[in-house]
């Protein structure tokens, strides 16, 4: 067993932009790595984006040059810019919560927060992102997010997140420095740690390989799954849906490019033989096994 703290932010673009990755590394490993989600809280309110010179029309321009990476992204504006806080508080009272469902409730937001034009400073734009979590009661989670318990292990994420000073991820550059002068963990960071306190970073942005190869250095005692062989095979061990570059990277051989084409191919090929549904989102789609899953998925994209 490994446990990894993961660092990062609903709100990231390359947290967003690192998901098929991470995929690979549950596919690969399973219940055999131990997640520990741990917020960055990148911004209270969109006004401190707007003071740095964002826009939300410059925000939807810089997703587009995402998109070489594989995600979705749309790129129709929003209104304005908007904080992340809101978001990470609902994250972290899933954690408190349904604890089951935080992945699920923290992958929702990504979505709208890069395929959608919610307001997700908003409690209404959370609520409609979050419609299509299963096993999740929307109106307990936001209740729950404004609670004291989850505001002290708000804050106590967003403090570990400012611990980055002197580690492998700044020396690498990985990092970033807050107004306050203090050294935080970017999105993704992933810390991995063996049951005998060994520890292994990889900051910000890395590869399938450079994850691979920290977790080969850590314990060779681990079950390695291959590469999917069929596209249906992604889709069971992912019930709330994959995009196609996660389908790609899944079944993509070690140390070699997903091939998003064929992997496409594939999944119009199980689309057209009714195993899979495909649900439109930003300039790619999200993929199902069934049109009960699809229809859940609809419910938070559009």
């Amino acid at each position: 067993m490994i446990e990894i703290q993961h660092f990062s932010d609903p709100g990231c673009p390359w947290a967003w932009s690192a998901s098929p990755h991470l995929s690979v590394l549950h596919w690969r490993y399973g219940d055999q790595l131990r997640w520990r989600l741990v917020m960055i809280g990148l911004t209270e309110h969109g006004g401190e984006y707007e003071r740095r010179g964002y826009t939300a029309e410059g925000m939807a321009r810089g997703f587009r040059t995402f998109r070489r990476r594989g995600m979705p992204f749309a790129t129709l504006p929003r209104q304005h810019v908007h904080g992340t806080w809101p978001m990470c508080r609902a994250v972290v009272a899933a954690r408190l919560t349904v604890p089951e469902r935080e992945w699920s409730v923290f992958r929702a937001l990504q979505f709208a927060q890069f395929t959608t034009t919610l307001d997700l400073e908003t409690e209404e734009g959370i609520r409609a992102a979050l419609e299509r979590v299963p096993g999740v009661d929307v109106d307990a989670l936001m209740e729950a997010a404004w609670s004291p318990e989850v505001e002290a292990a708000f804050a106590a994420d967003r403090a570990e997140a400012r611990t980055a000073e002197g580690t492998p991820t700044e020396f690498q550059g990985k990092s970033a420095t807050t107004p306050d002068g203090l050294v935080r963990y970017t999105a993704p960071s992933l810390v991995f740690t063996t049951a005998d306190g060994r520890r292994l970073e990889a900051g910000g942005f890395q590869s399938t390989e450079a994850y691979d190869v920290v977790i080969a250095n850590l314990d060779t005692t681990l079950r390695r799954r291959p590469p999917a062989e069929d596209a249906g095979e992604v889709l069971a061990a992912f019930p709330d849906g994959v995009t196609t570059a996660e389908v790609a990277a899944v079944m993509a051989p070690s140390n070699t490019p997903p091939d998003l084409g064929a992997a496409e191919d594939e999944l119009i090929a199980l689309a057209a033989a009714g195993g899979a549904v495909r649900v439109a989102v930003g300039n790619d789609a999200l993929w199902a096994s069934s049109q009960i899953a699809a229809d859940r998925l609809l419910r938070g994209v559009n």
